[in-house]
This record gives structure tokens, sequence and C-alpha cells, in this order.
């Protein structure tokens, strides 16, 4: 087993394990919540386990936009990853850990502080998620674009925020890169004030909103129709589905009540139903499966609630900020701005190498809403293409994972004994951030 643990410390999930391998060992919340039920704190692990009832619980998260605002938080849920989960003894292993972008140098302060002198490991290195995105995609295709140019754009879709940063040769070029305040979080939130309104109170809900978000929530390629199409009645309404909450009895965790009816939506973009003939070509189709008493009922005995424009107004946020009244550029000019502060040279492989990370990528046809978006703002004689990441939530440790098993590592790591004698603010010159 490598004696170098990779952890990527992200706002809303940890990912942690070793060097050298594909996969991390864990994929946890990094938060801690405690159950309305229960006067215990869980952590990390615990969050996942299926009789737990998360219902209503509380939160507490050490990261708030994007800032590491409570540190003993994130000591102790480290403190658990490595004695519970990952099993390694800090003084003889070295930790490659990811930060975000522009990290405030009292934040590194403390961050050090807790990594060399509560728990003592023997090394450290600390990078940024863009340059090793960018080293894992240059090193899946060594033929490929990014590889030979060493040069892309990654765009970072988080829980916290979103960020459009260019990389060059394995550095990301600070000056290059824009930030949207907007992540997984936000629209979380989002998704909780408009079922709130519309039909339960589930403000307090933040683990089932997020379940639904994920399990439910899709991009749609043109609004307008979309929310012509959302307020059909009955089967004329493709978007419509019902999620059942958990009643704390017989089951503890949310589910999508008919997971068929919830992918009706994927039909209307293949069959265009905006036009008569396929629309009716559809609903006949789907009145074979349409069970009457299915239709309209939503079971009072169940706590449930019904989703129709929710789930692609929610996504939208990221294209369009402004429409909720924040006063941010959508995620397509983000990146224009972001290569446009680029040396002119750099504009043609940048535009040609967009590569997509993060959980709030994961929406059915971000990729292809995003090039839609952002061809109109892109000048004719340039090519845009973006590349999903395969796994676009551990992306980022993967590349951790392949810069921990080069030969070179260690010497790139600041040392405890080089902390001890140079402090902190001088080790971090190494990391050239």
């Amino acid at each position: 087993m490598s004696n170098v643990v990779v952890l990527d410390n992200g706002g809303g999930l940890i990912k942690g394990g070793f060097g050298g391998e594909r996969d991390p060992t864990c994929v946890v919340p990094n938060c801690t919540a405690r159950p309305s039920s229960s006067k215990k704190w869980l952590l990390a692990d615990q969050l996942l386990s299926p009789t737990e009832d998360l219902t209503s619980a509380t939160l507490r998260r050490p990261f708030d936009r994007g800032h590491l605002i409570n540190p003993d938080l994130q000591s102790s849920i480290w403190a658990h990853l490595f004695t519970s989960i990952l099993k390694i003894h800090p003084p003889n292993t070295s930790l490659l850990l990811t930060e975000p972008l522009f990290t405030l140098p009292s934040i590194q302060r403390s961050v050090d502080e807790i990594i060399f002198e509560d728990f003592n490991f023997k090394a450290l290195f600390v990078s940024d998620s863009p340059s090793l995105v960018h080293l894992y995609e240059a090193s899946r295709r060594p033929y490929g674009l990014v590889s030979k140019a060493q040069c892309s754009l990654v765009v970072d879709c988080g829980f916290s925020f979103t960020h459009a940063a260019p990389v060059f040769q394995n550095f990301t070029l600070n000056y290059g890169v824009k930030r949207m305040d907007l992540g997984g979080k936000a629209l979380t939130n989002y998704l909780k004030e408009l079922v709130s309104y519309r039909s339960v109170n589930v403000m307090d809900e933040s683990f089932i909103m997020d379940d639904v978000k994920e399990k439910l929530c899709f991009v749609s390629l043109d609004v307008q129709r979309d929310l012509k199409i959302a307020r059909k009645p009955g089967k004329y309404n493709m978007f419509r589905c019902t999620y059942v909450l958990p009643d704390g009895v017989t089951y503890m965790k949310g589910f999508v009540k008919d997971p068929n009816e919830a992918n009706r939506y994927l039909a209307v973009d293949a069959r265009n139903p905006s036009s008569p003939a396929g629309e009716k070509e559809y609903v006949e189709q789907q009145v074979v499966n349409d069970k009457p008493q299915d239709r309209r009922s939503i079971d009072l005995t169940k706590n449930e609630f019904t989703l129709t424009n929710e789930r692609f107004l929610v996504p939208e946020m990221i294209f369009r900020p402004a429409d909720l009244g924040m006063n941010q550029a959508g995620l397509a000019e983000c990146i224009v701005r972001s290569i446009n502060s680029c040396h002119p040279y750099l504009h043609p492989v940048l535009y040609e190498s967009i590569i997509l990370t993060g959980g709030s990528t994961l929406f059915p046809r971000f990729a292809e809403r995003l090039e839609k978006e952002l061809r109109p703002l892109v000048p004719d004689e340039f090519q845009v293409k973006i590349t999903a990441q395969e796994d676009p939530i551990l992306g980022v440790w993967r590349g951790g994972s392949l810069l921990a098993s080069s030969p070179d590592f260690e010497a790139m790591c600041v040392t405890k004994a080089e902390y001890e004698e140079l402090g902190s603010a001088r080790c971090r010159r190494r990391f050239l951030h």
C-alpha cells in the first residue's frame, strides 16, 4: 500500500484514498449531522448508513461558500477518516491535499497547523483542483489535444461555486480564473424553496432534497418549449413525476415513486413532441402504460410531492443566474471571459479542450446545453469541443492519485522539519499558487 494519502477535500464530499490507486477508498459527506431523534452527532460515512433517519437533521459543515470557516470541525472529520476508514499512521505518511483556488493565507495557516501539529504528517503537498483534472485527462489520452498542447480549460462545477480555470503545462493560470458563486448547494436551496412554496415544507431536508436534485433534475435544451409542456395536464405533461418522502418507519430514505415516469422527459428531444404529430404519437404510446388510478392520485397517507418544471428550472440557474436576481454572468459567458484573459495564441486550443468536472455537471444534457450557449459567443474560426469526465466527482482525486504515484512527488512536498523551521508562509511558496 502506498504511504501517500490523497485527500480531495470538497465542500460537499471528501474523497480519500491512497496514491497510485484508481478509485478512492471512501467518498463521504464533508459534514456532521444530528438526527432530530438523537443527541449524537454523526460524521462522514455514518451519514450514509441506510438505517439512519436523517429527516430534519441538524447539519454543520466546515466549509461555507468555498472557504474553510470551522477548522476544528474539519479536524474532527479528518481524524475520523484517518483512524476509522483509511486506518493510517500519519507520522509515517505523506498527504496530498486539494484546496480551493485563492484560499486566504489565514485559512492556509490553520490547515497547515492541523496537518503538521495535530496529526503530525510526515510531508504535505497542496494542489488546486483544475491542475489535477488536467493531469488526469492528459494522461488518459496521451495523443489527444490536452496532452499535446499541455493546455486546457477546466470548468469545475462544485458544491460551493463554479470555476472556469485555464491550465497551462500543469499550472493553473490564476489571472485567467473566473468564478461564479453558484454550486450544488445553491441549486439544492433553490429546489427546497420551490418545493416548499408549491407543495410541502422541506426547508430543513438537505439530504433528501440533494437526492431529489440528483435523481430528477435535468438540463433543458429549450426552456420556453419545456415550460409549455410542463403546464399541460395529466399524461400530456411529460415532466410530471412524484417523489415519496421517508416516513421514518417502513423506509428511512426517500425514493422516486415511478422511475419510468421520471424518465419520460428523455423522449421530448428524441421525438420532438413540440410538433403536434410527434406529441400525439408519443401520448398515444403512453396511454397504454398510464394507470388511470395513478395519474392524479397523490396518496395523502404517504408524504409525497410532485415535480414538473422545477426539474429543469433548478439547473437553469447555472446558465441564467440573472433570472434569479443574481448579479452574475452565466457559465458560457464566464468561460469566454476566462479565455479572453489569456494570451490570444491560447484561445483556439482552450476552446477546443474544455473539460467538465464536479458533481453539478452530472445533470443530463449539461454538456450539450453548454455547447449550445457557448457557440454564439465564440468567434466562428474557433472550434468548440467540450469533454465531460467519465466520473466528474472522482476526476480530481484520480489526478491526485496519479501525481502521488510519480517518482518526483516526495521532492515536491514540504516536510514537517521544513514547516517547523520556516513556517507556513515560506513553505507555501513551493506550491506556486
